[in-house]
């Protein structure tokens, strides 16, 4: 394989990757911290995402994540109203 073809290759991948990662941050147009309580615990995480709907449920179910231990407590805890929401970027 010749060194130009090789640098074409590589140029391509970085382009990709450049396209990629500038799409992904401008779909994060919403960007929030939401605590939640569940069982006497509390967890509090940031999340980023299209609509403040999907934001809070991400952010939500992150903390979830955290907060609960098996499928069933995380199912209760999502249905739990967050504790605050802080919006960092609206």
């Amino acid at each position: 394989m010749s060194r130009s073809l090789k640098l074409v290759i590589a140029a391509g991948i970085v382009l990709l990757l450049g396209v990629i990662v500038y799409s992904t941050l401008s779909l994060a147009r919403f960007e929030c911290e939401v605590c939640m309580t569940f069982n006497g615990r509390s967890a509090c995480r940031v999340a980023a995402g299209a609509t403040r709907e999907e934001t809070i449920r991400t952010a939500s179910d992150n903390a979830c994540a955290f907060l609960a231990s098996g499928r069933t407590d995380s199912m209760a805890c999502g249905r739990t109203p967050p504790t605050s929401i802080r919006w960092i970027k609206e």
